[in-house]
């Protein structure tokens, strides 16, 4: 009466969630759809499937050899909007990413190589490519190192990610409004897509310090509406469309950092507040803070020189990104964005779902 899929349980980076081989689910969208929420469940609770009732732990990787000449993996990143019984495909997730590659050795996608394997993604949700490194001494994927991030516990080896030209993933450009400035609601924002469409604003426009806990942030309805109000009038005016199904554009307050960043943030993934920061959000969030009149001027400290490491706090630590930026200085390019993950294997092996939503056969 159930249906058996192979797939991986596994940790990127501060996500979790499950990894499927392409050919292991159905090809028709819409049947996928529905087998993914079966899988992850489609309560507030997910209490019936496995996963964990926050959008973290309500995610899909879907993996298989690249179509492309210049990639070796297509990966799909597929979030199961927790309660709602519906996914959303628009966004990428540079925290799943990290544990593809690791996951397309395991399953002899790739050849592996002694001591690091070096592992080109498409990610076809916004048609771009990412290198990752991933650590196989003796041709084998190891797990434990000495890399540590935040809001993961202990420490595992490195992964490391190489954004190449990730500008406009979702919306077309890196400024999808064309200006480095708008408003909306009396609040000046920053609209930027670097990897993830992020409407970035000063948290003080929005009567809040930005350094509140995420649950009180979560219980201030008042703001909470108002956030809302502007991330659906600034979906349509970054090219996304009408984004009140979807989990973009994400929000994210900024303030002044306070153990030795370069900028504080809160982030919204969209509706309730990120205990970390998404890895592309936390390379949008930088890339707003190089440019010359964002609303972070005079609130995030940008260093010198073409190679820019930034270090983004957040509610459970920070997130070092490290930006390489090209042409005149009023005008800057980030030509690669690089930053540092780990992942795990956690379990392999079946994920049962209803026959009676896929019989496995069609």
């Amino acid at each position: 009466m159930q249906t058996a899929i192979p797939c991986a349980l596994m940790r990127g980076g501060s996500s979790k969630g499950l990894y499927f081989l392409q050919d292991d689910l159905p090809t028709d969208e819409q049947l996928r759809s529905a087998v993914l929420v079966a899988a992850m469940g489609s309560d507030a609770r997910q209490i019936d499937a496995v996963g964990g009732a926050q959008p973290l732990t309500s995610k899909a990787a879907i993996v298989s050899k690249s179509a492309s000449g210049d990639a070796d993996v297509d990966y799909l990143f597929v979030q199961v909007v927790v309660g709602e019984g519906r996914v959303d495909s628009t966004p990428n997730c540079g925290n799943m990413l990290a544990a593809v590659a690791p996951f397309a050795i395991e399953k002899g996608l790739v050849a592996v190589s002694d001591p690091e394997t070096r592992v080109r993604v498409r990610m076809l949700n916004s048609n771009n490519l990412c290198e990752l490194i991933v650590q196989t001494p003796g041709g084998v994927v190891t797990y434990d190192g000495d890399a540590r991030i935040d809001g993961v516990p202990g420490t595992s080896a490195p992964i490391v990610c190489n954004y190449l030209d990730v500008a406009g993933s979702a919306s077309g450009s890196l400024l999808p409004t064309g200006n480095v400035i708008d408003e909306i609601d009396g609040v000046e924002i920053t609209c930027i897509d670097n990897g993830m469409p992020v409407v970035v604003m000063r948290a003080g426009d929005l009567g809040i310090t930005g350094y509140e806990s995420c649950s009180a942030l979560d219980a201030n309805t008042d703001f909470k509406q108002r956030l809302e109000s502007i991330r659906l009038q600034a979906g349509p005016l970054m090219n996304l469309g009408d984004v009140a199904s979807k989990v973009v554009p994400k929000m994210s307050l900024i303030t002044p950092a306070v153990h030795g960043g370069n900028v504080n943030t809160r982030t919204f993934i969209p509706h309730n507040c990120h205990a970390a920061i998404g890895v592309l959000g936390a390379v949008s969030v930088a890339t707003a803070c190089i440019l010359p009149g964002s609303v972070a001027a005079g609130i995030a400290v940008v260093p010198g020189g073409s190679t820019k490491q930034l270090s983004v706090e957040h509610p459970s630590g920070e997130f070092s990104v490290t930006l390489q930026v090209e042409g005149p200085a009023d005008a800057p390019v980030v030509s690669r964005a690089g930053l540092l993950r780990t992942a795990r294997l956690i379990m392999r092996g079946e994920v049962m779902v209803p026959e009676a939503v896929w019989d496995g056969h069609s």
